[in-house]
């Protein structure tokens, strides 16, 4: 009788020696997991960050591309209005000449077409 519970004592000790080592090859699957996922999110953080480094780029080219254009275009206007105002500056008098000599001088004449009916 010794001899069976010595036997059984041995199984249940190697029981207990194989509940150990699952809940201990189990710890390592969690740590390991856990450990993959960590490095999973700062690859995926790592990968982000790049592309919006490269986003900002990209916008900062096109913007100020943009900004180059919007400046090239107000010189642009501010050259026309100036064309403009010495333009007019510049004819005003012979306009207003040519309006008042059109206004005021006034040749009456017959229409050619006026057929005077006897």
């Amino acid at each position: 009788m010794t001899s069976q519970s010595q036997g059984i004592q041995q199984l249940l000790q190697a029981e207990k020696r194989a509940k150990d080592k699952l809940e201990e090859a189990k710890k390592r699957k969690g740590k390991r997991l856990k450990q993959a996922k960590e490095e999973a999110i700062a690859e995926i953080d790592h990968y982000r960050l790049q592309r919006e480094k490269e986003f900002r780029n990209k916008q900062t080219n096109v913007m100020g591309s943009q900004g180059n254009l919007s400046a090239k275009i107000e010189e642009q206007t501010t050259e026309a209005v100036q064309n403009l105002t010495s333009s007019y500056h510049k004819n005003t008098e012979s306009m207003m000449k040519k309006l008042l000599s059109t206004i005021c001088d006034i040749n009456p004449e017959v229409h050619p077409n006026f057929r005077q009916f006897e």
